[in-house]
């Protein structure tokens, strides 16, 4: 199996952003609502945790990248997670705090921001290349 083209790529990528931020969100919602943990922390809990997911659907599934040691893999995503979580959280802060955007609605806008415009780029270029 080649590498997947760039439209099948990017199409599953999206799908695996997609349940990865699910588990970002329920643990992002869960944290805050539940266990009344400021956002910002939460925000970054449930990026981390989506980070995982996303790592191990992408590797397998939208780039298949399995023939790259994935140790390797793992530090280029650790750091182009990290800017992630650091550019996630720094939104949502900035949409909420400074623009007055409830909490919520701002964490939607800068996942998908993040992920469109720094996450695949970064994955397909950098990460799973």
């Amino acid at each position: 199996m080649g590498r997947p083209s760039f439209l099948r790529s990017f199409s599953r990528s999206q799908v695996s952003s997609a349940i990865a931020t699910a588990v970002d969100f329920v643990l992002l919602f869960s944290m805050v609502e539940y266990l009344k943990v400021w956002y910002v922390i939460a925000t970054a809990a449930g990026s981390m945790a989506g980070a995982i997911t996303n790592f191990l659907l992408n590797r397998h599934w939208s780039f298949r990248a399995l023939d790259m040691r994935w140790h390797r893999q793992a530090v280029r995503y650790a750091i182009t997670s990290g800017l992630s979580l650091v550019l996630n959280a720094g939104l949502a802060y900035l949409f909420t705090d400074i623009v007055g955007i409830h909490y919520s609605i701002s964490v939607v806008v800068a996942s998908a921001a993040v992920g469109v415009l720094f996450n695949f780029p970064m994955h397909r270029h950098y990460v799973f290349r």
